[in-house]
């Protein structure tokens, strides 16, 4: 019997970030699989907000000292671990000097969006999708959530997929009211691109903004679920035209059980 491998990849969790729909998910929603006897693995960015004393995170020296070129610049990947006692699971946080290090999210104190902000997700994603690969787990299906794990579903169909440790990973993206102002920069699509991605695969990344990455992230993702009550209207009318599984929003009452059977819709029930 094989147990399935889910990869849960977020950018919020509670209770490192204040609480929200997007955090209660992902903080309860790995420890619910789990419970139901599947391996799972949890990433989010080590944003300069999280208090690393009182969440006792500390360095996985084995996972962390590759550089990432974005940019052409050298960024090091830092990889720390943390553990939810009451849950028994750890959580994985993608961190960088450059990146990461600021006290606030994404937004400085005056409330303007940080220019960096796209290369913050591009480091994020790749950074979880390299340690993955260095830790030897190949997940069965990744569960993405919020914008910064947009980039996730190309760079694993496109760059990632004939890596073993990706090549039969499945896909399922959740779609929040995580909306940003604005665009982020306009030479987004040149940053994300890796050996195996084509000119045509960014075609929404070229103008990026929140509506934008979300459609990219759709189109090379196998399924999606809408994670919010409500979401960007365009948004909503870009997933009721798709001709793949999509899992419409499940209240707090019924996402884990919704969720997880919708997980076996997709893989096909591995844990028989």
């Amino acid at each position: 019997m094989k147990k399935a491998k889910i990869l849960f990849i977020s950018q919020e969790i509670i209770p490192y970030l204040p609480e929200s729909n997007m955090g209660n998910v992902c903080r309860y929603l790995p420890q619910a699989t789990q419970e139901r006897k599947r391996e799972i693995r949890t990433f989010m960015p080590r944003f300069g907000i999280i208090n690393e004393r009182r969440n006792q995170l500390h360095e996985v020296i084995r996972l962390s000292g590759m550089n990432l070129i974005i940019n052409d610049n050298d960024h090091p990947l830092i990889i720390k671990v943390a553990s939810i006692q009451q849950a028994r699971m750890q959580i994985y946080f993608i961190d960088n000097d450059d990146y990461f290090h600021r006290k606030f999210k994404f937004e400085d104190k005056k409330g303007k969006f940080f220019k960096d902000n796209d290369e913050r997700a591009i480091f994020f994603a790749r950074g979880v999708l390299e340690t993955v690969k260095k830790l030897g787990w190949a997940p069965d299906l990744v569960h993405c959530h919020g914008w910064m794990s947009s980039l996730v579903p190309i760079y694993i169909k496109k760059a990632f997929k004939d890596n073993p440790i990706f090549s039969d990973s499945k896909i399922v993206l959740s779609v929040y009211d995580d909306d940003f102002p604005g665009n982020l920069n306009s030479d987004f699509a040149e940053k994300i691109k890796l050996k195996g991605i084509a000119e045509e695969d960014t075609k929404h990344f070229r103008e990026p903004s929140h509506a934008n990455l979300i459609k990219g992230a759709i189109d090379f993702s196998d399924a999606v679920i809408v994670g919010s009550e409500t979401i960007n209207s365009e948004l909503q009318s870009y997933i009721s035209k798709l001709d793949k599984p999509v899992l419409d929003y499940q209240s707090p009452e019924t996402y884990i059980e919704s969720y997880n059977n919708f997980y076996d819709e997709i893989i096909g029930d591995l844990d028989d």
